[in-house]
């Protein structure tokens, strides 16, 4: 399994200066998808980017974008995202309603179906959307700001969604982030998670390429 994880760098810790650079850097480096967050200072307090960024960043990659919705009401916004050129689009657990209804409307868009859980949220309020969802998201930090510390404890959360994933017989990823680095890899693979976001660990004080090389070699 640990051949076969993917690392998903967080475009919201690039320089937005430079940001077609970075992404350049970023897909020649070996990231496997790009993560997007996506923040409306009501669902968690900061603001980040919408639509309009991620259409520029489809322009500039191939690769898979990852589009990771921390606001309220996101089913409002889903035909805006996936026209944008999400391919993937996660939501969260704590801000949808409906949840269900709501990954039916993202899958029948054409994108991959994603749902988050925050730090304080239980697995177990996962169960009943198993069946439905393409890939499961882990906070290993509480949403809104890039750069924190990884919560100790989220090795376990990790564990209890694997095992629920492998009860299901699909193949639904399980991603994780906050905090992961070389230092924190290595346990949340070992739990059982295969997509690591990581944002600070590859944009910030390291060329790209080595940040994702060494990022790799980590786990293995």
């Amino acid at each position: 399994m640990r051949n076969n994880v993917k690392i998903a760098p967080s475009v919201l810790a690039a320089d937005f200066a430079n940001l077609k650079e970075e992404v350049a850097q970023a897909e020649h480096g070996g990231a496997d998808w790009l993560h997007l967050d996506v923040m409306d200072g009501h669902f968690v307090p900061n603001i980040s980017f919408g639509p309009f960024i991620v259409g520029a960043i489809r322009e500039q990659t191939k690769l898979p974008l990852d589009t990771h919705l921390m606001i309220e009401s996101p089913e409002k916004y889903l035909d805006d995202f996936r026209r944008a050129g999400s391919d993937i689009i996660t939501v969260h657990q704590e801000a949808c309603k409906h949840l269900q209804r709501t990954v039916a409307l993202i899958k029948e868009l054409g994108a991959k179906a994603g749902v988050a859980i925050n730090p304080a949220t239980s697995t177990s309020l996962l169960s009943n959307i198993m069946d439905d969802v393409d890939l499961i998201l882990i906070m290993s930090v509480n949403p809104g700001f890039g750069g924190q510390k990884f919560i100790k404890g989220s090795e376990r959360k990790i564990r209890e969604v694997r095992e629920m994933i492998e009860k299901t017989g699909r193949e639904i990823h399980l991603e994780v982030d906050g905090g992961i680095d070389t230092g924190t890899a290595p346990a949340v693979v070992r739990a059982g998670a295969n997509v690591l976001v990581a944002g600070t660990s590859i944009f910030r004080g390291h060329e790209i390429k080595k940040a994702i090389e060494d990022l790799r070699k980590s786990y293995r």
